[in-house]
C-alpha cells in the first residue's frame, strides 16, 4: 500500500468494517486537497468554473472556426494578469497573436514565445511548465494546420499534465477542436463574431463571450479526435 495514498486507508477501513462490524477504527486523514483557483476576470466564465482556472491542471478552450472569441479570451487573461501583478506565458503556436492596442503596462506582464510550428510550441511549453516562474501559461494552437496537430500524441499531453501537477501554474490550451485527452476541464467557445465586431468596444465584446462547459474536473476523460 502506498503510504501517501489516502484512498488505500479508506478502503482498508471499509474492509475491516464489513468483516468486523463491532471493531472501531480511527485515523487522522488530511482533508482532500483542492487545487487553488485563479480567476480569469470574466465573471460569467469564473462562475462557470466555480471561481476560475484550476492551478496544477490543464484547461482546454476549444475555439472552432473564425470569430469564436479566442483572441478576446487571451486579451482578457492578460488584463487579469496585470490586475494581479503576475506574469503570463503565451506559447504562440503559429505566431498569430496580435498585441495591437494593449498598453505597455499589460505587455510588460507577457512572456511571448513566437513559434512557427506546433512541434516547436509543444517543446516550448514543456520548458516553461518546468520553469515554474509563470502563474499562467497559455498554449495557443488555434491557427496551426491540422497536419501539425495530428502529430501531437496523447502521450505528450499526459506528460504535460504530469508536469503541470507538480507546479502552481494554471495551464490553458487553446485548440480548434477537442484534442487534449488529459484536460481536466474543457470549455467550448460558442461565439460567432463578425468583422463588424472589431469596431465595437472590447469590454462589451468580452461581456458577450459565450462558453459551454463540456468537461468538468472529476469527470472521466474520454478519447478525443486527434
Amino acid at each position: 500500500m502506498n503510504p501517501h495514498d489516502d484512498s488505500g486507508i479508506i478502503q482498508l477501513r471499509r474492509v475491516l468494517a464489513e468483516r468486523f462490524p463491532h471493531v472501531r477504527t480511527w485515523s487522522r486523514l488530511p482533508p482532500p486537497k483542492i487545487p487553488p483557483i485563479r480567476p480569469t476576470g470574466l465573471h460569467h466564465l469564473d462562475s462557470l468554473l466555480q471561481g476560475g482556472l484550476s492551478e496544477s491542471s490543464i484547461t482546454e478552450f476549444v475555439s472552432p472556426g473564425s470569430g469564436a472569441g479566442s483572441a478576446l479570451l487571451l486579451r482578457a487573461l492578460l488584463w487579469q494578469t496585470r490586475q494581479t501583478a503576475q506574469f503570463m506565458g503565451l506559447i504562440d503556436g503559429a505566431d498569430s497573436f496580435d498585441p495591437t492596442g494593449l498598453p505597455p503596462s499589460i505587455l510588460s506582464r507577457l512572456f511571448w514565445v513566437r513559434c512557427k510550428t506546433a512541434e516547436e510550441a509543444m517543446k516550448a511549453t514543456d520548458i516553461l511548465l518546468r520553469d515554474r516562474n509563470l502563474s499562467l501559461i497559455v498554449l495557443d494552437l488555434k491557427m496551426n494546420p491540422a497536419a501539425q496537430l495530428r502529430k501531437i500524441s496523447g502521450t505528450t499531453w499526459y506528460r504535460l499534465q504530469r508536469i503541470a501537477r507538480q507546479s502552481a501554474t494554471a495551464f490553458v490550451a487553446v485548440t480548434p477542436h477537442p484534442m487534449v485527452p488529459s484536460a481536466e476541464t474543457r470549455i467550448v467557445l460558442e461565439n460567432r463574431f463578425t468583422l463588424d465586431a472589431l469596431s465595437q468596444d472590447e469590454s462589451r465584446l468580452l461581456a458577450e463571450l459565450k462558453f459551454d462547459l463540456t468537461r468538468a474536473p472529476g469527470e472521466e476523460a474520454q478519447e478525443v479526435a486527434g
